[in-house]
């Protein structure tokens, strides 16, 4: 079934030639007027529901950032429906709790790829499948960190459904299970617990487009616990910088492709 009117998308309200080939997703839409802010010529496109969006340009490119609420679902309708009008490199901008005690509020954290603790892209993929970032989009965002000379962390997030099932599992009816699997991501070498990356890598494999994610630390409880040093930062400025330069690294790199 076609859900598109006139060719705009259901849920985003935008139409092709809306937005560019390049794409920020943020989750909070009051993040895209911020974000938009970094772009030449940025006009508001598109406000429904939770989405957001913006287009402007960067070194010459039509870019945009459209917001995807919380959580792989809407974050994976924003996907599809952006696909479906044109875009194919897409960076999510967020925020993380630390899992591993390295990784402290402020620092930046790049996914390589995401733990598939939540429900979005298992009505995609089996199990089986992982959830990887794009590996071009990946280096552009590590480069663009190691620039602008932040720290930054590279590798495994995980991603979950239930934002107080990490912070208050021990309430949970699955308490046992959530415990459980926390000291895995632990042992494992998880950085950091977030969101919306598992749905997003999924489906951008699906779609054959790019995807990669920058996070900013909030904080880390396993610190607290450990009454280490816990920073807690608020300000997502880093992880949008980084996201920024990367886009350009991406630009520039395709251009030279051409």
């Amino acid at each position: 079934m076609n859900y598109s009117q006139n060719g705009e998308q259901y849920h985003i309200g935008l139409k092709e030639g809306d937005v560019g080939k390049y794409v920020i997703l943020p989750g909070d839409p009051k993040r895209c007027k911020k974000i938009a802010e970094y772009f030449d010529d940025a006009k508001l496109v598109a406000d429904r529901r939770e989405y957001t969006t913006y287009t402007g340009f960067l070194n010459g490119e039509k870019v945009s950032v459209t917001s995807t609420g919380i959580g792989g679902p809407s974050a994976a309708i924003a996907m599809q429906e952006l696909v479906n009008i044109g875009a194919d490199t897409f960076i999510r901008v967020g925020t993380c709790g630390g899992i591993d005690v390295d990784v402290k509020g402020g620092d930046v954290v790049i996914a390589t790829g995401a733990v598939r603790m939540e429900g979005t892209s298992k009505e995609y993929a089996p199990v089986e499948f992982p959830a990887v970032a794009n590996l071009e989009v990946t280096n552009s965002l590590v480069n663009a960190a190691k620039n602008l000379r932040y720290t930054i962390h590279t590798g495994v997030v995980q991603c979950k459904d239930s934002f107080y099932g990490q912070h208050n599992p021990d309430v949970m009816p699955v308490s046992y299970e959530l415990n459980n699997k926390w000291e895995a991501w632990k042992r494992l070498g998880c950085l950091a617990s977030e969101m919306e990356s598992a749905a997003l890598f999924v489906v951008a494999s699906f779609l054959k487009v790019k995807a990669g994610s920058v996070f900013l630390t909030v904080a880390n409880q396993e610190r607290e616990k450990l009454k280490l040093e816990n920073p807690v930062v608020h300000d997502t400025e880093k992880a949008i910088k980084t996201a920024v330069e990367a886009l350009k690294i991406l630009i520039a790199s395709d251009k030279n492709k051409e």
